[in-house]
């Protein structure tokens, strides 16, 4: 990500960066949110505003998925031997 200089005066893309930034300091929305001295609901706005991809697709290599990130969203069954 690059990073903003002073000749930046392109607000948008300033907020846009310190969101991001944030978030991945923080790891979440709520600390994100108490980093920007933001509540929870503004951050959430922020986000969509900028459309910024929350959270992060998982990268290759890079730990395993939560528990039940695998599923197609449809009705699981038990696993039959």
């Amino acid at each position: 990500m690059p990073s903003v200089t002073r000749e930046d005066f392109d607000l948008e893309a300033v907020e846009r960066c310190l969101c991001i930034e944030a978030l991945e300091l923080a790891g979440n929305i709520v600390d994100a949110a108490y980093r920007r001295g933001i509540t929870r609901q503004e951050m959430k706005r922020r986000i969509k505003k900028h459309r910024i991809t929350w959270p992060r697709p998982a990268q290759p290599g890079r730990g395993s998925a939560p528990a039940g990130a695998e599923s197609d969203g449809g009705e699981t069954s038990p696993a039959t031997a």
